[in-house]
């Protein structure tokens, strides 16, 4: 089997803006009721086992698809229903920055990588800007995916938060 090894060339930005503080935003991205109550992508679930937002702290959570649909992409991709992710917290601001690093490692025939995400927590009349930069992946269609994923979890948050985002 020969596998792919990573060389990020870009980074893909993201962005929303909530009617919430920064404070509220913060708690949601640093505790594990707040990341399971909107982390996971539509059609999926989260349960987080450990976090520690501190810089070299940990956050490993699993995700499981849940709706038809996703367990049927799963399966199809060869991909397994579960999969337990793996965080490194590099910056930790409270309430204005987090960074982490991500590790890719359930891509079949890739060799796993680290991926860096940035998140910048700004005060903005009538509430927050999320500003979400991510570390393209090994491929435009892993980026893709992640930037859809990533896309997805921050409607959730809106909706969480009364947005509608």
């Amino acid at each position: 089997m020969t596998l792919e090894t990573h060389a990020p060339a870009s980074t893909v930005r993201i962005e929303r803006t909530y009617p919430a503080t920064p404070e509220t935003v913060w708690r949601l991205w640093t505790t594990a009721e707040g990341i399971e109550s909107w982390w996971s992508p539509d059609g999926f679930t989260v349960s987080v086992t450990t976090l520690e937002p501190r810089p070299g702290g940990d956050l490993v959570y699993t995700m499981t698809a849940t709706a038809p649909e996703q367990i049927a992409f799963m399966e199809g991709a060869g991909l397994p229903l579960s999969t337990e992710s793996r965080k490194k917290f590099v910056e930790v601001d409270e309430p204005a920055t987090l960074s982490y690093t991500s590790l890719a490692d359930f891509i079949p025939g890739v060799e796993p990588y680290d991926f860096l995400t940035v998140v910048e927590i700004r005060p903005v009349q009538d509430g927050v800007r999320i500003t979400m930069t991510v570390e393209a992946m090994h491929d435009e269609e892993w980026t893709q995916r992640l930037v859809a994923g990533r896309g997805n979890e921050l409607d959730n948050l809106g909706r969480l938060l009364g947005s509608g985002a």
